[in-house]
C-alpha cells in the first residue's frame, strides 16, 4: 500500500474529489459579464469559500472543506420531493444535512484524512454544536446565510409575498453572529431587495 500524501494534499484532493461532484449538478447559470455556464452547486461552493475567506480569513482546513460541501449534491433531492409544509421543509432539511455529511465524509477518508478529522467534518456540515456556541459552526452559520443573500435573496423576493420575505429575513439575521451581521451590512443591495431589507431590520 503507497504512503498517504502530505496531510495539506489530502485536504486538496478531498476539496477537489467534492468539485468534481459539483460539476454534475444539471443545473447551469451563467454569471453577470460572462457568456460561460457554470453548474450552479459549483458557483455555490465557490461563494461559499469566498465569503469563508472573508469570515474567517485564517479557517482550518476542516472548516474549508466543510463550507466547500454544505450543499453537496442537493440538487439530487429537491425541494418539492417533500410536502409543501413547514413539517416538510424541515423534515427535507434534516435529510439533506445527514446524506450531504455521510456523502462527505465518505470521500474525506478516500482521500485519506485522518478518523477524527473526518468526523468533525460530516458534524459542521450537520451544524452540530450550533447552539453550543461552536464556532466554526457558527461561521457555517453565517456563510449560508450570507451567501443566501447575496445569492438567493433577489430571486426568493420574487417569489413570496412581502410577510414571508421579512419574516426569514428576520430569522435570518437571528442566526448570524457579529462578524456575519458586519458582512451582510457591507452588502451592495439596489430597489426592493434593499427596502425589504431596511423594513426587516426596522423591526
Amino acid at each position: 500500500m503507497p504512503p498517504l500524501p502530505p496531510e495539506p494534499e489530502r485536504f486538496e484532493n478531498a476539496l477537489a474529489a467534492i468539485d468534481r461532484e459539483h460539476a454534475l449538478d444539471p443545473t447551469k447559470i451563467t454569471l453577470p459579464g460572462s457568456t460561460e455556464e457554470i453548474p450552479y452547486e459549483l458557483h455555490y461552493a465557490r461563494k461559499c469559500t469566498s465569503y469563508l475567506e472573508k469570515h474567517t480569513p485564517d479557517a482550518s482546513p476542516t472548516l474549508r472543506v466543510a463550507i466547500r460541501a454544505q450543499h453537496f449534491r442537493r440538487w439530487e433531492v429537491p425541494r418539492s420531493s417533500y410536502p409543501m409544509t413547514r413539517v416538510g421543509y424541515l423534515t427535507w432539511r434534516t435529510f439533506l444535512k445527514k446524506r450531504q455529511a455521510d456523502l462527505v465524509m465518505q470521500i474525506c477518508d478516500e482521500s485519506g484524512l485522518e478518523l477524527e478529522t473526518v468526523k468533525r467534518i460530516g458534524a459542521l456540515i450537520k451544524k452540530e454544536g450550533l447552539r453550543e456556541g461552536d464556532k466554526d459552526t457558527a461561521a457555517l452559520e453565517d456563510v449560508a446565510c450570507l451567501v443566501f443573500l447575496d445569492d438567493q435573496f433577489e430571486k426568493f423576493q420574487e417569489e413570496h409575498d412581502e410577510e414571508k420575505i421579512l419574516n426569514i429575513l428576520r430569522k435570518t439575521w437571528g442566526k448570524m453572529s457579529e462578524r456575519g451581521r458586519e458582512l451582510a451590512l457591507e452588502m451592495h443591495m439596489e430597489g426592493r431587495c434593499k427596502e425589504l431589507v431596511e423594513k426587516a431590520l426596522a423591526g
